[in-house]
């Protein structure tokens, strides 16, 4: 991946629903992405808790932009299925997520997601995993009419 993809997608990451959650691209590498989000008291539960809708969102939006590296500006990367686990209720400043393809294929690229509660002293803690399934579809046929 050149430098150009690379600041495109570090940029593409955060637009509409995730900019609106806060979510931020830490690093892209072939097969890989890195983000966070500080855990704003909008993005908790009840009981003051990171809500797992932002952290399913997070690992999903995370696998989705591992896929994209792998890929060229006339494909983009959707969501076919995803399955997460939550191993430890994310409680903490923010989330930290690490993607990665597992396998390359033509069409499909099943990816894996880790998610991490971060506490104020950067201290992790590995809240969910999670297994997303993505589709590559040319970029033309996502067109929308006006």
């Amino acid at each position: 991946m050149d430098q150009a993809r690379r600041a495109f997608l570090m940029n593409d990451f955060r637009q509409a629903f995730t900019a609106h959650l806060g979510f931020e691209a830490l690093d892209a590498a072939e097969g890989h992405f890195a983000s966070t989000v500080a855990l704003t008291p909008a993005l908790l539960q009840q009981d003051g808790l990171a809500h797992a809708g932002v952290v399913a969102t997070l690992a999903d939006h995370t696998a989705g932009y591992a896929a994209y590296t792998l890929v060229g500006p006339e494909s983009r990367i959707l969501t076919v299925e995803f399955k997460i686990n939550f191993l430890k209720p994310a409680a903490g400043a923010a989330l930290y997520c690490q993607a990665q393809v597992i396998s390359r294929g033509r069409t499909i690229l099943p990816a894996e997601s880790a998610v991490w509660a971060v506490n104020a002293d950067g201290d992790r803690k590995l809240a969910a995993k999670a297994m997303v399934t993505l589709m590559v579809v040319p970029t033309e046929s996502l067109r929308r009419e006006s």
